[in-house]
């Protein structure tokens, strides 16, 4: 297995299957790949190259591989708790107020985000419409279904926890849970590539956590961008607890909760 075959093996991907390999880190990519080779019983990356040009379904199956889809409800509650003194702060100004959750998997987080803005008494759950949007289409196909069946691994309803009373936004039927109705048409899901995708607009918070620690540095700037552009005056930006602002974009932002990773868009130091 030589570096040759393996940057042979990214090239491909990223010029025939138009997945931006460039921006994330080899070990992060490594590790997609190689549990791919194992399952398709390929030794070196050269013999994973050969099978992976003449078959579809492994095209398929590596770009779902490579797509970063883990999520949970409330991941970090402390952080939660922060999303919804935000959330309330920009519900009190009795407006629409807009949430992209942005490389949202599945679509727990966005739901997370419906379930809360319904469950608290300080938050107008008819003004607020959420987007959530991912590279991955089986991702979206299941938070379309907003379906979701519990592993050994993971507990929903500790996560659901978060809630007092999850089970007004959830029905629960052994280790299945179906998110209700009412809170699924807060929000709306849609295919996005945060890396070479166009700017939104009119944003009041984005929520965008724990992608860039798998993305080389050169290129968190013009994600954050994108991102910064899609935000309104103002408006709020979520990361993940253990990511940072690049120091040469740091000015586009104010910290709003440094603890938390919750920041405001200085509309000054960026254009539109």
């Amino acid at each position: 297995m030589t570096d040759d075959s393996f940057d042979d093996l990214l090239s491909f991907v990223e010029h025939e299957l138009d997945f931006a390999t460039s921006h994330y880190n080899d070990s992060y990519l490594d590790r997609r790949v190689s549990s791919r080779m194992r399952r398709t019983q390929n030794d070196t990356y050269a013999d994973y190259l050969a099978f992976l040009r003449e078959n579809a379904d492994e095209q398929t199956a590596l770009l779902e591989a490579m797509s970063i889809n883990v999520t949970g409800f409330f991941r970090n509650p402390d952080v939660w708790a922060g999303i919804r003194d935000v959330l309330r702060t920009l519900s009190a100004e009795n407006r629409e107020v807009r949430i992209w959750s942005a490389a949202c998997a599945d679509g727990r987080e966005p739901y997370s985000l419906a379930m809360l803005a319904h469950d608290d008494d300080q938050i107008d759950e008819s003004s607020i419409s959420i987007l959530g949007t991912d590279i991955s289409e089986p991702a979206l196909e299941t938070a379309r279904e907003g379906v979701y069946e519990e592993s050994r691994t993971v507990d929903m309803a500790d996560q659901l926890s978060f809630l007092d009373n999850y089970s007004e936004f959830v029905e629960q039927e052994d280790r299945i849970y179906r998110i209700d109705d009412a809170v699924k048409r807060t929000v709306e899901f849609e295919r996005h590539d945060l890396i070479n995708g166009d700017p939104k607009s009119g944003f009041d918070l984005v929520v965008c956590r724990n992608l860039f620690i798998y993305i080389d540095n050169e290129y968190k700037q013009s994600m954050l961008e994108v991102i910064a552009r899609s935000l309104r005056q103002e408006g709020y930006l979520v990361i993940g607890k253990a990511e940072t602002i690049p120091p040469n974009l740091k000015s586009a932002f104010s910290v709003y909760d440094a603890r938390l990773r919750i920041y405001q868009r200085d509309a000054a130091n960026i254009s539109s």
